[in-house]
């Protein structure tokens, strides 16, 4: 079959363009150029007809991802579906089951019949589990198995995965030669990886033969996101040899892969201080030719756990702001435990909030929304104000359960409010939204 990529390179809208267009403001040939350069993803498995139609990429709304999965600690799937649910709910575009404990066919199954959102994966997670149980030795892993199970996973309906090509040899020796890391490694599937191409004195298959995988992701029309298995676990370890030589790699199979007529995507950190986020960005965009963008916070800062979905959202605001294009939502459990419902809540919720906030620095036109609420906020009409708040649930439990005596105000300045006085001031100057000032441009 015809991936999006390539039926936008031979000029045809599809019906996802078309309604990608509709929910981001653009026309359906913007949006089928943008898909065409390999500038916007749709990821969108027809085995899963029913899933939502996401745009990713350059000039749209910055999307968030919420990752959940059990582990072998937990495997309480009905814990994930409800996760996975209250993710769609809070605002998440995108899901990826990460589950590593239990079983596994049909967990994945289960969390595709619960969401309409596109679901990714991480194969790899998998494909060394099952020798971990099976045989004892994850090192022991057939690479003929890992295909045929991406293979599998696909048939499924999963609509993008996050497959760690970019790791070689050359990078392996990156970190050898560098001493390793203050942080380590700290992906699980890149770890395995080194692990199994360490033991066996081999290259990684998924970049020896990445045109086989490009295959399997064609066939199903899945975007192929290129993981970064050797991103930095900490800021000291930021932007290290290691990390930039997978990074080149991964650009160059983005390029690669879209030759091939695959949708591509590539992931970047990680850990990264604030003011290198940019800088970041900037070599993603321009060694791969523009390639979506997916980034996983980033946390510009080591010392928040119990809070990282606040550090997170820190460094996740940067990066959509400089040109991030999917965020994968971090969580308060981030870096000690497994997240609950709860944590899935917050995390999303933070995670939106940052993108927002990224996008409005960006898109200098979506800013309407601000203005409003500025407006409710001066008028003191609440009912208008929580109608145009991204958490309206949450507003609205702060104020009920601490009333102010005077309704048009609240407990904060009470009798001593600058809303109201300021109002009364200068209520016959104002002429509704027209502000004699400088709009932002």
């Amino acid at each position: 079959m015809k991936t999006q990529l390539q039926r936008a390179q031979a000029g045809e809208i599809t019906p996802l363009m078309v309604q990608v267009g509709r929910d981001e403001g653009f026309s359906p040939e913007e949006i089928r150029q943008k898909v065409a350069f390999g500038e916007v993803v749709i990821p969108n498995n027809p085995n899963r007809p029913q899933q939502k139609a996401v745009g990713i990429g350059m000039g749209l709304r910055t999307k968030v991802n919420a990752s959940i999965g059990t582990s072998s600690d937990i495997r309480d799937i009905e814990l994930e579906k409800r996760k996975a649910r209250i993710a769609e709910e809070e605002g998440a575009d995108t899901l990826m089951e990460l589950s590593t404990g239990g079983d596994l066919d049909l967990i994945r199954r289960e969390i595709l019949a619960c969401t309409n959102l596109p679901v990714g994966n991480v194969p790899l997670y998998q494909a060394f589990n099952h020798y971990s149980r099976t045989l004892k030795n994850p090192n022991l892993l057939d690479p003929e198995y890992l295909f045929d199970l991406i293979e599998q996973q696909l048939a499924d309906g999963l609509s993008f995965m996050a497959i760690h090509c970019g790791i070689n040899r050359f990078s392996i020796e990156r970190l050898r030669k560098q001493g390793y890391r203050y942080g380590g490694l700290v992906s699980k599937g890149g770890t395995f990886m080194v692990s199994w191409m360490e033991y066996n004195n081999r290259e990684n298959p998924l970049y020896e033969q990445f045109d086989r995988v490009c295959a399997l992701m064609q066939k199903y029309d899945a975007v192929l996101s290129l993981g970064n298995g050797i991103r930095a676990g900490a800021i000291h370890d930021s932007h290290d040899r290691a990390q930039m030589a997978e990074m080149i790699i991964n650009c160059e199979l983005a390029e690669l892969g879209r030759e091939m007529g695959c949708q591509m995507m590539v992931e970047g950190p990680g850990h990264v201080p604030l003011d290198e986020i940019e800088g970041n960005i900037m070599l993603e965009k321009r060694m791969s030719g523009n390639a979506p963008y997916y980034v996983l916070g980033p946390l510009p800062a080591d010392c928040g756990a119990g809070y990282d979905h606040i550090t997170a959202a820190i460094g996740a605001a940067s990066s959509a702001r400089h040109g991030a294009d999917l965020i994968c939502y971090i969580t308060p459990a981030e870096h000690l435990a497994l997240p609950n419902e709860n944590d899935v809540r917050e995390g999303v919720r933070a995670t939106r909030l940052a993108a927002h906030i990224g996008d409005i620095a960006k898109y200098p036109q979506r800013r309407e929304r601000e203005k409003q609420v500025a407006l409710a906020r001066r008028d003191m009409a609440w009912d208008d104000h929580f109608g145009l708040l991204m958490f309206p649930d949450k507003a609205r439990e702060v104020r009920s359960g601490r009333s102010p005596e005077n309704t048009d105000t609240c407990t904060m300045c009470g009798d001593f409010c600058a809303m109201e006085r300021g109002y009364s001031l200068f209520k016959k100057d104002m002429k509704g939204d027209k502000i004699r000032a400088v709009e932002p441009t």
